[in-house]
């Protein structure tokens, strides 16, 4: 893993469900929040189809990819609905007393 990188204040995220994308050290990373109002940091690229996931819907903890229908668990990263077969990476991500959020890298997708 990674050190703690910055990513924006949590107030510059979606007030309710969605997702944004944020580049950090040269990945591809989708912020998103649930319908719970927990955020989820996780690799922006859909395992099967190579587009955004963060253009996808969100519902409840899966967010589904808009070009095939494919969705993955935010938490876990597992591959929940074909046709990906392949989990993304799921990061560490925290919010400080300041409001930052903060995005800790993993490279593999242990776990899943």
């Amino acid at each position: 893993m990674s050190q703690p990188v910055r990513v924006c204040s949590v107030d510059e995220l979606p007030s309710e469900v969605g997702a944004v994308v944020a580049e950090i050290e040269g990945r591809r990373v989708a912020i998103a929040r649930d319908s719970a109002g927990r955020l989820h940091a996780f690799d922006d690229t859909c395992s099967h189809a190579n587009v955004s996931l963060a253009e996808g819907e969100v519902e409840g903890q899966h967010i589904e990819c808009w070009l095939h229908g494919s969705q993955f668990n935010m938490t876990t990263g597992a591959p929940e609905q074909l046709p990906a077969t392949i989990p993304i990476a799921v990061h560490e991500l925290q919010v400080d007393e300041d409001g930052s959020v903060l995005v800790t890298l993993r490279t593999t997708t242990a776990g899943v």
